[in-house]
């Protein structure tokens, strides 16, 4: 997983209330405790994820999949529920991490095997790799055709 200091907006120190709250930090990083989410309008559907204090941060980009990703629908063991405390599904926040290429945006990758469930009403999380985890991928491309997107751009 790479994370680009280049592509972090500079005005993402603002204090936030939708901060999180991940015990174990995710994978490569347990030593954060805590994230906020933060998003700027222009940069929707993708939200920033900063783990960390200012003077020593991480940030990520994120994304909440419904009607990003066609078909997706993981399944998150009912241990791994009850330990966050979701009785219901619609309790669950689900975000994946995206991976963007430094040379071409349009190959930006998204990681559907391994993502963060956040309790909505506690706003708790945790980096867990889903049941069903053979159906995806941990490079799941974002755009299907970059190709064809391009061609539009420059029409």
């Amino acid at each position: 997983m790479k994370v680009l200091p280049e592509l972090y907006p500079t005005d993402l120190d603002a204090p936030s209330a939708n901060e999180l709250i991940l015990p174990q930090g995710i994978i490569g990083f347990a030593q954060f405790k805590r994230a906020e989410l933060l998003y700027l309008p222009d940069h929707l559907p993708f939200l920033w994820m900063k783990l960390g204090e200012p003077s020593d941060s991480v940030h990520f980009i994120v994304i909440e999949p419904g009607g990003i990703v066609p078909g997706y629908e993981p399944e998150v063991f009912d241990d791994d529920m009850e330990r966050l405390g979701i009785s219901d599904q619609t309790e669950a926040m689900i975000l994946n991490i995206v991976t963007l290429k430094r040379q071409n945006p349009v190959e930006a990758t998204v990681n559907l095997i391994g993502p963060i469930v956040v309790n909505r009403r506690t706003r708790e999380g945790r980096q867990l790799v889903i049941s069903n985890y053979s159906r995806y991928s941990a490079h799941h491309v974002l755009v299907e055709n970059p190709q064809a997107l391009h061609s539009a751009r420059s029409a």
